[in-house]
């Protein structure tokens, strides 16, 4: 059903809704006075709709990058006759003390504020206004939400430095909130009385109260009828609490995990008190005591936990306590603990880290609240992806995806799952994953880079991209990578391997892509830090793959592109290439790119006179003796000169060389070539080459011509004889055989 669910296409109403939240203006509002969006006065939106955008809002606000939030967006669902909102989830900086306000008339049932900084006291008082209709309320890490701002009454000199003191709200209760049932108050601030807070309540079903240090739990008995759901993540446990847990016979649900990393616990587990759950909790499907140090042996001797298949019966638990289950737990978290590595767990979904699925139900379970948890089981998983194969490749992909999103600033998070991702769509695994799921994972690959300069995050993310057909599967974020990757580049200081990998990458995607593609990154500032990074290799006198690559992608984005062209030579390409070419005599590979971009940059008539210089042509004329990659170097001097020799005698504007002795060295270095040479070249057109036939000002420059296409369409004909057809190739051939002035090896090649 995975596989399904990461192949369908977006449903209708998730496509209009992102179309609508992008396109706000055109679509559902107007500009008011060229800053205020309004609703359109003839909109009426149900709850399924206004929840929907509120929730996406958030959601593209916190993921995409290039989506801007809007200051009046939460002014659109004012006025509940137009717009009516039941459940929404907010997250984070996006939600401020005024976008509540904006909502206030709204007869909310469920809102969950999660990790909501930015809220103070204000928005406590603004939750007043949903006390009559709120079922659920979420205030996870809402750490300020307690705190007003105190004016203090005469302004001294100090009221300049701090105008406003934080002081902690003391007297607000949930009063009146008749119908709330359940309940997250998660990392809540210390200092607030939470029994007071709490004890206006009439039945909670479901209490977190993650992260809190209680010592006396004794008021939660008043809700033993009604509780099916207590979470005290990280509360330090005592005897007292124990007592108080086990009167809560209606429990179906119990967490009290911890993060065993975070401060010292006195409490240890014991079997007595794993048997006082069993006994006493009869409704339990679901425990969670991760984390946990056992004080005493709950698991049965050995020899008896090795025998017989794997079973879930709670008669043959390996974990004691637990043989008195009625029936097997839905949910048994025993993450970082020893438990989980025995052999009979009585539980369908057992949250560890002793194989693939239970690390990936820890990250299902623990990603949303704990990133601390998550970060620690998406390094156990990169670890089965590196060395195993993964079996539930789909979910994991997933899995990771909505950890990156979701904690897009959490540093551990991005390193392990930036990690886990290289693996996780390397070519082994390629088969079983959908374009939609591919697309995801750049998406937050490129969050990845964006949010963090940190060294291990963007060499991940570079690597991840390697993984991906280039340029065709980031076709779809053209700008943002390259953007990307040259910001990359164009630090200071650079770590070489990200440097040589990014590089690469750039290389990569201006190779075969469309024109306007490459103006586009031209204008972006390519040819720029390319020259640059070339500069800086001479000045280390090095010569290494990132030279190499950045030589091979100017001579991608210089192909049939005047403009970048044009700046290549603006920005003193030309002195790089002789420099380049004096301190690196025998690299070929070198040789070989340089003059494929030279022989871009000779095809622009414009630019052609900027090469007539006596240096330059002497370098190419000795260039034509090369042995360099086969034929490669001498091929382009050659085409650079054949296109010089195309502007007639008269352009010839030096005395040295002559232009009859260069003319002469290039008919000699033609007929020294092997017609039959395999290539190392890749034309998309012949334009540039077919241009060269029809004239008869330069015989030696047709003659060119005609040898390059002959050894193309004889060595690869399935590839360039259509292109050659296509491009009217044979007519000028033809015609070219009745010409006067043309050589008669010319024309017997053209035959």
């Amino acid at each position: 059903s995975l596989k399904m669910a990461s192949d369908s296409p977006e449903s209708l109403m998730t496509l209009c809704t992102d179309y609508c939240l992008r396109n706000l203006e055109g679509t559902l509002c107007y500009l008011l006075d060229n800053e205020t969006l309004r609703l359109h006065p003839d909109i009426f939106l149900p709850s399924e709709i206004c929840d929907k955008l509120v929730n996406e809002y958030v959601e593209l606000v916190k993921t995409d990058s290039i989506f801007e939030p809007h200051e009046s967006f939460f002014t659109l669902f004012s006025d509940p006759r137009s717009t009516r909102l039941a459940r929404i989830h907010l997250r984070e900086q996006i939600v401020q003390d005024q976008d509540l306000e904006a909502i206030r008339k709204q007869d909310l049932v469920e809102l969950y504020l999660t990790n909501c900084e930015k809220l103070t006291a204000k928005s406590l008082q603004t939750l007043v206004s949903f006390s009559h209709t709120l079922i659920s309320l979420s205030l996870f890490g809402c750490c300020n939400i307690f705190y007003e701002e105190e004016n203090p009454g005469g302004c001294e000199d100090d009221c300049l430095v701090n105008p406003t003191r934080q002081v902690l709200v003391k007297d607000f209760t949930f009063e009146g909130f008749s119908r709330l049932r359940f309940l997250n108050l998660g990392r809540l601030i210390e200092g607030v009385n939470v029994e007071t807070l709490l004890r206006p309540l009439a039945s909670l079903a479901a209490l977190d109260l993650s992260g809190i240090q209680l010592n006396d739990v004794g008021f939660l008995t008043q809700w033993k009828d009604s509780l099916v759901s207590l979470v005290l993540y990280n509360m330090d446990l005592s005897e007292e609490h124990i007592q108080v847990i086990a009167q809560l016979r209606k429990l179906r649900h119990l967490d009290i995990s911890r993060d065993h990393l975070s401060s010292y616990y006195k409490f240890k587990l014991t079997r007595r008190v794993l048997s006082l759950f069993v006994e006493n909790l009869v409704n339990l499907t679901s425990l969670d005591i991760s984390g946990h140090t056992m004080l005493e042996n709950c698991t049965i001797p050995s020899m008896e936990e090795k025998m017989g298949q794997t079973s879930i019966e709670p008669a043959k638990s390996s974990i004691a306590p637990f043989r008195g289950l009625k029936r097997p737990l839905q949910f048994l978290g025993l993450f970082e603990t020893s438990l989980c590595r025995l052999t009979h767990i009585p539980a369908y979904k057992v949250s560890g880290d002793k194989n693939e699925e239970q690390v990936l139900n820890a990250i299902e379970a623990y990603t949303e609240h704990r990133p601390e948890i998550t970060s620690r089981a998406i390094n156990l998983l990169f670890d089965i992806a590196r060395i195993e194969r993964c079996s539930q490749l789909l979910r994991a992909l997933q899995l990771v995806i909505t950890a990156l999103k979701c904690h897009k600033d959490d540093k551990n998070i991005q390193v392990t799952g930036s990690a886990a991702l290289f693996y996780l769509t390397n070519s082994e695994y390629r088969m079983e994953q959908s374009v939609k799921l591919r697309r995801q994972v750049i998406q937050v690959v490129l969050n990845g880079m964006e949010s963090y300069q940190e060294v291990t995050v963007q060499r991940n993310c570079c690597l991840t991209l390697c993984n991906f057909s280039i340029p065709e599967e980031l076709e779809f974020q053209y700008r943002r990578v390259n953007e990307l990757l040259l910001n990359i580049l164009n630090q200071s200081r650079q770590d070489e391997s990200i440097q040589r990998i990014a590089v690469h990458l750039c290389n990569a995607l201006v190779c075969q892509v469309d024109n306007d593609h490459k103006e586009a990154v031209g204008k972006m500032g390519f040819v720029m830090t390319m020259l640059k990074l070339i500069q800086k290799k001479l000045a280390d006198k090095t010569c290494d793959q990132v030279m190499e690559f950045s030589w091979s992608a100017l001579w991608n984005i210089t192909d049939e592109t005047p403009d970048n062209c044009e700046m290549f030579l603006n920005y003193s390409g030309m002195k790089l290439f002789l420099e380049c070419l004096k301190e690196f005599p025998e690299k070929q590979e070198l040789h070989r790119n340089m003059l494929g971009l030279l022989g871009n940059v000779a095809e622009v008539k414009e630019l052609r006179p900027q090469l007539m210089t006596s240096q330059f042509i002497s370098v190419f004329s000795n260039l034509l003796e090369s042995k360099a990659d086969g034929i490669e170097v001498s091929y382009n001097a050659c085409g650079v000169l054949s296109h010089i020799m195309f502007d007639g005698p008269e352009a010839w504007g030096i005395c040295e060389p002559h232009r009859e002795e260069v003319v002469k060295r290039m008919w000699a270095a033609i007929q020294s070539w092997d017609i039959n040479s395999r290539r190392n070249i890749n034309y998309r057109s012949f334009e540039p080459i077919l241009r060269l036939l029809p004239q008869g000002i330069s015989p030696v420059s047709q003659h060119w011509a005609t040898w390059a296409l002959y050894n193309l369409v004889s060595v690869y004909p399935d590839k360039y004889c259509p292109l050659l057809i296509k491009e009217g190739g044979i007519p000028l051939l033809k015609d070219m055989i009745k010409m006067a002035s043309a050589r008669q090896e010319t024309k017997e090649m053209a035959r």
